[in-house]
């Protein structure tokens, strides 16, 4: 069985390895946990799960593997009372430990709680005895008592002493879409420190060393360090694109608090011979994409946002644009961008798993050198990789 756990794991992408299959033999075997599956469970998880996005794969091997073990050990036919006493002191006030002293000890409460899942036939809704819901006894759920023992359901009272049920939480994958601060825990992958602009930060170690040398303070200051990554962030914006703003703010905004050095534009569907920074002013203000090349130097780090959505007429051919006639195709000024910033991504928001269902996906993919990444944690990790490698 617990070869077949190994084999389970890595089937599921969990690179479990046999050292780590020994370790966990081992504490068994010392005894370091009880025997209980809960126990179990845990000490297999922190043994082999080293990155919080597998945790779901991790249950569901786990479950598959164990089920037939689980369910004859039993689930939740003992409720530990030691961690209930140590919930309560912390989160219930005087009075309510009082009410709760006031209606027996703990043992007895805990104790009248096993005799009636014992005693208890079917379901019961109201009353104040049985476990069941609706009513006032301390024992089931959407009822009221201020020391009850929430069986199963939803909060309502908040005030539950213990929660005894199978919990279930939202899965933690690295597939899924970002938030802010996954954003910018994946774009730190990108990070090239240095010491520039203003002497603002006291130098300690200079500090120490020129007091010492010289007898009295010697104050020294040094500029403050900061990411010397130089990022060019072009952004698709509007059409196919609307369903995906609030995602794309969460990138705007965790790439603007990550990188002193950023400079972002916008274009719609693929970028021409012009973009632009203020979307309200797009026909009005426009920056020239040669100008772009020329100003920055290909030390910049390119990538560029879109769903690559749209007719394979707009990147392969002059006049392709639905908002205007571009007179050079968009695979063009793609190839010019690519041959000033060797190190360059694509961002897509759209799974990966439709991305050979559109023309134009494909046809960008190609240009980027399959350099086309999703906009989950996984894809931007492998993004920020790849820029990394570039130089």
């Amino acid at each position: 069985m617990f070869f077949g756990f190994l084999d389970e794991l890595r089937a599921a992408g969990i690179p479990a390895s046999l050292k780590e299959h020994l370790t966990l033999l081992e504490a068994m075997d010392r005894d370091v946990i009880g025997w209980s599956p809960e126990e179990f469970y845990y000490l297999a998880r922190a043994t082999y799960v080293k990155d919080e996005g597998l945790l779901d794969r991790f249950d569901r091997v786990f479950g598959k593997v164990f089920r037939g073990v689980l369910d004859q050990a039993g689930e939740g036919h003992e409720i530990p009372e030691d961690w209930l006493k140590a919930v309560a002191r912390k989160y219930l006030s005087p009075e309510e430990m009082a009410k709760i002293e006031a209606l027996g000890s703990w043992d007895e409460i805990m104790e009248t709680l096993k005799k009636r899942l014992e005693e208890q036939q079917g379901k019961h809704q109201g009353g104040s005895k049985w476990i069941g819901t609706g009513g006032t006894s301390p024992y089931g759920n959407s009822g009221y008592n201020p020391e009850g023992v929430r069986i199963g359901g939803q909060s309502v009272h908040k005030r539950a002493i213990k929660v005894w049920e199978k919990r279930e939480f939202k899965n933690l994958d690295n597939d899924v879409e970002l938030g802010t601060r996954n954003i910018k825990v994946a774009l730190r992958r990108l990070r090239r420190f240095a010491r520039e602009g203003a002497a603002d930060e006291l130098d300690l170690e200079g500090t120490i060393d020129g007091t010492a040398r010289r007898g009295f303070l010697d104050i020294h200051m040094r500029p403050e360090r900061r990411n010397a990554v130089k990022l060019l962030l072009f952004l698709d914006i509007g059409g196919s694109m609307d369903p995906h703003v609030k995602l794309c703010e969460e990138l705007f905004s965790a790439a603007t608090a990550e990188f002193k050095h950023l400079e972002f534009f916008y274009f719609h569907n693929c970028i021409y011979e012009g973009v632009w920074k203020d979307n309200r002013r797009r026909f009005q203000e426009r920056t020239p994409t040669w100008d772009i090349l020329h100003k920055y130097g290909h030390d910049y780090k390119l990538v560029i946002v879109g769903d690559a959505s749209m007719s394979p007429y707009e990147i392969a051919q002059p006049g392709g644009s639905v908002e205007h006639f571009n007179e050079e195709a968009g695979e063009v000024w793609l190839k010019r961008l690519l041959n000033v910033y060797a190190s360059a991504v694509w961002l897509n928001p759209t799974p990966e798993a439709y991305w050979m269902h559109t023309q134009s996906t494909r046809m960008i993919r190609e240009i980027m050198h399959n350099r086309m990444f999703g906009l989950t944690l996984s894809g931007l990790e492998d993004a920020m990789r790849s820029l990394a490698r570039k130089k």
